[in-house]
């Protein structure tokens, strides 16, 4: 698994850094010409999409349809656990209770204050409970019996785009957090402690976003596709372990990155 999601990183690194440099101007006789006219970050796929297209803006379908899934799996379970609250918590209250009391220690833990952990809470919450159900979607549902016009109903995690979405929703949250808190004065953590480290700080908030996306597209799409080759070569017995330790980890990869989104704001607010 570990290989297989090595693999899938560096072949997405070497096609896109060959897009970036076959797109870069060239002068000719003292004329711009592009190879590439175009190039777009979002033209960079791994694998084969059912596109919608609304008003000319390409849609990946099959991210929306298992999101959706996962939201309406969670309202389920929220609803039905706060519908008739009790003193003494039992079934899904009781399970949604435990949900939350999880989820607070983890923002607890890492941004310590209480009025600023309460303020995040939400964030930590709704990115841990998104990735969380959408993992287990994609390990649970027979999703791969839906047929599509192209491509594939799977984890929304296992497309590029939206881990790299939750990433930068987290860089700007810990952007806001510390701007809010600390104002233009929070920019003086760049040269800190001293300002020869100037350069390191800048190149930590872009290595943030990269390694939380990277993390856990290639976690989710490693753990899809060995259990895609297990069944394939023995479709009875084999594919059951693997598939299991693949949900046990996604379950994990959705704490980490809640975890690290909570470090990062608690950071920013130190």
């Amino acid at each position: 698994k570990l290989l297989l999601g090595t693999l899938i990183r560096v072949e997405f690194l070497r096609k896109l850094s060959t897009f970036i440099i076959l797109g870069l101007p060239i002068m000719y006789e003292g004329i711009s010409q592009n190879i590439l006219p175009v190039f777009s970050l979002a033209g960079v796929e791994v694998g084969t999409h059912f596109y919608w297209d609304i008003g000319g803006i390409k849609l990946h379908g099959q991210v929306f349809i298992v999101s959706w899934i996962a939201c309406a799996a969670i309202l389920a379970v929220t609803i039905a656990g706060t519908r008739s609250l009790e003193r003494i918590p039992k079934g899904l209250q009781s399970f949604a209770e435990f949900i939350f009391e999880f989820i607070e220690d983890i923002a607890k833990n890492q941004i310590h204050e209480e009025e600023d952990y309460r303020t995040w809470l939400p964030y930590i919450g709704t990115l841990f409970l998104f990735i969380f159900a959408s993992n287990w979607c994609g390990g649970l549902l027979p999703l791969k019996f839906i047929e599509l016009p192209a491509g594939e109903l799977a984890a929304p995690t296992n497309d590029i785009n939206t881990t790299v979405a939750l990433a930068l929703l987290t860089s700007l949250s810990y952007f806001a957090a510390g701007l809010s808190k600390k104002g233009i004065g929070y920019f003086k953590r760049y040269v800190q402690p001293t300002p020869v480290l100037l350069p390191i700080n800048i190149l930590e908030d872009f290595t943030k976003p990269l390694s939380l996306s990277f993390r856990l597209f290639g976690n989710i799409l490693a753990d899809e596709l060995t259990v895609a080759v297990l069944v394939l070569l023995v479709p009875v017995i084999i594919p059951l372990p693997i598939m299991v330790l693949g949900i046990f980890a996604s379950s994990i990869q959705a704490l980490i990155f809640a975890t690290l989104s909570a470090a990062y704001i608690g950071e920013a607010l130190e």
